[in-house]
């Protein structure tokens, strides 16, 4: 399928245990290491590593779709192989430090959490590093961690390269949806980050392969999108499953009612269109990226339209499946409760929220866009 996986069995086998096992996730309020060393063996970690240092190098439309698939079976686990993506910002990292941050093989799992940006104290070689940082996701799993500090180039943040040894993770991840992605807070205190391991997120990569001139934060916001589309796949195929159940008042089952066929078949059109043009989108940066063209702005506001449009789309066919299932959802345990709240929560990142069609429309208009939108 992509990313080398050996068999598709061996896909399948990985999807299974992660249906199995969603309730723990959303128990413990993270993917257990365990879960996170399978999809290593899928490739998901090692994806976009650097090829000269074991990566994979899948195209950017077969990584999204792999994560589409993981998000089906469940949406925080999907969000937490998303992360996989991270090695693009990570390749902004001086040739050497990555030499040393792969020397164990590709299968590297990073998380960060950026924000807010934190003042760090300029030392000789590098930087003190002190603050709290909010939403790392995938914290709980990772081999590294990245804080926001200071300023880099250009007045964009410099994020600084931790072991996660030397950070604290503030459990305090209390969430109504996505609760298996443990986005707990960062703190540090008083360590030393050596300038060669820090980089600027977007910045100019020292590795020259093509899915390094991929936009880095648009495809930031493409790998958690897709979520949704894999979350709103699992919602309908949920309700079509219970539409030819009988009603418990009697009423005529499901599939035999005009307006719940109606209705899932605008939620499935709907949920297409938006999947097509996300994919679409992709497909011709990735060409004029192959072609040597590089991605226009034009190009760049595509991709985050078509990946806000994503997220909002998916919410909307998961609650159109909420809301035809009828009295059955409601209950604690039902599959279309965990769909319901994680699929919102998609759509509240900064990345995905209703900012992205005014930086899109400005883009299309030619005026300038917000400040960051490209």
């Amino acid at each position: 399928m992509t990313v080398q996986i050996q068999n598709q069995n061996q896909l399948n086998q990985v999807l299974a245990e992660i249906r199995a096992r969603r309730d723990e996730f959303e128990k413990k309020r993270h993917v257990p290491k365990d879960m996170i060393a399978q999809l290593k063996q899928l490739g998901v970690y090692r994806a976009h590593a650097p090829q000269c240092f074991g990566g994979d190098a899948p195209t950017p439309m077969e990584f999204l779709k792999l994560i589409e698939t993981i998000s089906e079976a469940d949406g925080s686990a999907g969000w937490v192989a998303s992360f996989g993506s991270a090695a693009i910002y990570l390749a902004a990292l001086p040739r050497e430090t990555l030499a040393s941050l792969y020397a164990d093989g590709p299968d590297v799992a990073f998380a960060g959490g950026l924000f807010p940006v934190q003042p760090a104290k300029k030392v000789s070689g590098g930087w003190l590093v002190n603050g709290l940082w909010r939403f790392a996701s995938g914290c709980k799993g990772a081999d590294l961690l990245g804080v926001g500090i200071g300023t880099g180039e250009g007045g964009k943040p410099l994020t600084a390269v931790l072991r996660p040894e030397d950070v604290e993770i503030v459990e305090n991840w209390e969430v109504i949806g996505m609760r298996g992605t443990g986005s707990h807070d960062l703190r540090v205190k008083d360590i030393f980050v050596p300038d060669e391991w820090t980089f600027v997120r977007g910045g100019v990569p020292s590795i020259e392969e093509p899915i390094y001139h991929f936009p880095s934060i648009a495809y930031a916001a493409q790998v958690l999108a897709v979520v949704n589309l894999g979350v709103a796949r699992a919602a309908l195929d949920e309700v079509s499953q219970m539409a030819g159940g009988a009603s418990i008042t009697g009423a005529p089952k499901m599939a035999d009612r005009a307006y719940l066929r109606i209705s899932v078949a605008k939620a499935e059109a709907a949920l297409r269109s938006a999947r097509a043009f996300f994919y679409e989108a992709t497909e011709s940066a990735w060409e004029s990226i192959l072609k040597g063209d590089g991605v226009s702005d034009d190009q760049t506001s595509t991709l985050r339209l078509a990946a806000t449009q994503a997220a909002r789309e998916g919410a909307s066919a998961v609650q159109s499946a909420y809301m035809l299932a009828g009295t059955s959802a409601i209950y604690d345990g039902h599959p279309l409760q965990r769909y319901l709240r994680d699929a919102m929560v998609v759509t509240q990142h900064a990345f995905l929220n209703e900012s992205m069609y005014d930086g899109a429309g400005a883009v299309r208009l030619g005026v300038q866009p917000m400040k960051g939108y490209i």
